[in-house]
């Protein structure tokens, strides 16, 4: 039997890596504590926006985590990555602009919403799905009340949580039509705005709008990140298995 705590796998960092996004240089450390203190290793990799859009880019992978740092260089190439994230079952996280990006692409792919558009890089659309805070979030700290049975509330084990952002942009419009397409949005803020979506069905797909990089000095991983590598991890330990075609 293989020890899924020994199994390594194989993870899609998408995005475009700075020094300046604080997330960034996080994530090392994440990865570093993950496996040091839980026994989840991840051997991660880097795909800049403009190489996600490659055929097969993120296919193999046992996880695809978006990461924060928008505009991303190429908006096409993230959107795909998550796109073949979603239809082909591999758990997914999506993470500040990672969130906002997930649900321009079901948007998009899902709900026949092709003209929506994220403010950040087009403006002047004339359907903006993400839109400007009306009061950044940069730098912020709030509570975000969980639902009742949903996946975010399984993962951090409470119904309220208090999360770092660093964002100034956020979901407005058609998110009715979101969820009558089967997209659930798990996590509001005091206010009511959505913070968290997850998709039902799927192995493990969660998007916040929150950094949880930026939790604590990153020497303890957010239970999202920590659910994030279990998945892969059992992710990797299915494709590995005896008679699992998947790899060939």
């Amino acid at each position: 039997m293989t020890d899924t705590a020994a199994q390594i796998a194989r993870v899609a960092l998408v995005g475009d890596r700075s020094p300046n996004v604080v997330s960034h240089t996080r994530i090392p450390l994440l990865l570093d504590a993950l496996a040091a203190r839980d026994r989840l290793v991840l051997d991660a990799y880097w795909i800049p926006s403009e190489e996600a859009g490659a055929e097969g880019a993120v296919r193999g992978f046992d996880a695809v985590w978006v990461v924060p740092g928008s505009p991303y260089r190429s908006e096409a190439g993230v959107l795909s990555a998550i796109r073949t994230a979603r239809e082909e079952g591999i758990p997914f996280l999506g993470t500040c602009a990672g969130f906002q990006h997930a649900l321009l692409e079901y948007a998009r792919n899902v709900c026949g919403l092709t003209r929506a558009a994220h403010a950040e890089t087009d403006p002047d659309a004339d359907d903006l799905l993400i839109e400007p805070l009306a009061c950044s979030l940069v730098g912020h700290e709030g509570v975000v009340t969980l639902e009742p049975g949903s996946l975010a509330q399984s993962v951090i084990g409470s119904e309220r949580t208090v999360e770092r952002y660093f964002c100034a942009y956020g979901p407005s419009r058609h998110l009715d039509t979101l969820r009558a397409h089967g997209l659930r949005f798990s996590g509001q803020d005091e206010d009511g705005h959505v913070r968290i979506a997850e998709l039902p069905g799927h192995p493990f797909f969660l998007a916040s709008l929150f950094q949880p990089e930026l939790s604590g000095d990153g020497a303890r991983p957010h239970s999202i990140v920590r659910a994030l590598a279990r998945a892969a991890v059992q992710h990797a330990t299915r494709r590995s298995a005896p008679g699992d075609l998947s790899r060939v």
